[in-house]
């Protein structure tokens, strides 16, 4: 009888501890993965990491997709499709929220135009994004991402083709004329999108600004 009671009670413990581990998991936001610009890595996404923390995102609901700046956002793009993949393997969620800065903007937009991410992403929130290019890429043109980012492109022709907020994917945007690398700064705006205009803040102010940052948040919670 002391053996069937010492049984019943480890497979109790079991299932109570199970269930425990499946509360802990549970994701009570979409999960998010920020995507840098050029010459940037996952590091420049510290500030807003941690102020999606303190509104109650756990570490199991923000990633950041480093990549290599230089190569073709082509490259980046499908790297990025991989990356969504892994995350929604490991949070079992049907779809992710994607923040993008500068050149990360035609990274996201590749991804979610041409390569089918309207299926796997929920929200696009970009600060500052190159989305119609820059004429400041006209100084780094050795790079193929350069080459793509400049104004008049092939790549940027491609990408803001047709719809350029397609399929059920929610889009905001957020650009100022104290940006000083996005030139002209209207270019971040997306047709179709939530664009929020931004009185002045710096290109890279962005990813320290928590009020900026908080407004994504929000847009995120939509």
């Amino acid at each position: 009888m002391r053996r069937v009671l010492g049984v019943l009670l480890a497979v109790c413990t079991a299932a109570l501890t199970f269930a425990g581990a499946g509360t802990a998991r549970a994701a009570t936001h979409t999960p998010v993965i920020f995507v840098h610009g050029y010459t940037g890595n996952a590091s420049n996404w510290v500030t807003a990491e941690a102020l999606f923390a303190a509104a109650g995102y756990s570490g199991d609901e923000l990633y950041a997709y480093d990549y290599n700046w230089a190569q073709s956002n082509r490259t980046s793009a499908a790297g990025l499709a991989a990356y969504v993949n892994q995350v929604r393997q490991r949070t079992g969620a049907s779809k992710v929220d994607i923040v993008n800065h500068s050149m990360g903007g035609l990274v996201t937009d590749w991804y979610v135009k041409q390569l089918g991410g309207t299926a796997s992403v929920a929200h696009v929130a970009s600060l500052a994004g190159a989305n119609h290019g820059t004429t400041y890429a006209g100084a780094c043109l050795i790079y193929p991402s350069c080459q793509e980012m400049y104004p008049g492109s092939s790549f940027i022709a491609t990408v803001t083709s047709g719809d350029e907020t397609p399929g059920p994917t929610r889009f905001a945007t957020w650009y100022s004329p104290c940006d000083g690398i996005i030139i002209p700064y209207t270019s971040t705006a997306l047709s179709g999108a939530a664009n929020n205009y931004v009185a002045c803040q710096t290109h890279l102010g962005y990813l320290t600004d928590a009020a900026v940052l908080s407004q994504v948040r929000a847009f995120l919670a939509t």
